[in-house]
């Protein structure tokens, strides 16, 4: 299974420089071995809504990338449901002080991790950093400007 936090998913419905490499990336991943979790549905609206309120995007604008986004997770996605283990673990995560780890990064890894991902897929610089000295698979997949 291949994880994607929600930095990596962000390009592909939110139009970036670089949205075209992610979808081509996304498209060469096995089919119905790429997941991603209810926390990355919130994140997401989360996302757009700051977006929104820093008037970055139309509420319109908004609520189409979340359809789009919601649409394909049904179709294309495994989604995990976060559960109990998953935030214990997470809690640890954030205990280790000198990683710097925050909550919404660190139950993405939990969640992922209890899974057995064989690759966590993220963009965010930090998450990466941090994964790794945990023992855990990370990777931006592409490369990051």
């Amino acid at each position: 299974m291949l994880y994607l936090d929600t930095s990596f998913v962000t390009p592909l419905f939110l139009p970036e420089e670089t949205s075209g490499d992610f979808a081509a990336f996304v498209q060469r991943l096995p089919a119905g071995d790429v997941a991603v979790s209810h926390w990355t549905l919130v994140e997401f609206s989360s996302l757009l809504a700051r977006k929104v309120r820093a008037r970055e995007l139309s509420a319109g604008e908004a609520t189409e990338a979340d359809m789009r986004f919601e649409a394909s997770v049904g179709q294309s996605f495994i989604v995990f449901l976060p559960v109990g283990d998953d935030f214990a673990v997470s809690r640890r995560y954030v205990q280790r002080l000198e990683t710097g780890l925050g909550a919404p990064d660190a139950l993405h890894l939990a969640i992922a991790a209890n899974r057995d991902a064989r690759v966590i897929y993220s963009l965010d610089r930090k998450l990466i950093a941090t994964g790794r000295p945990l023992g855990l698979p990370v990777s931006p997949g592409v490369r990051l400007g």
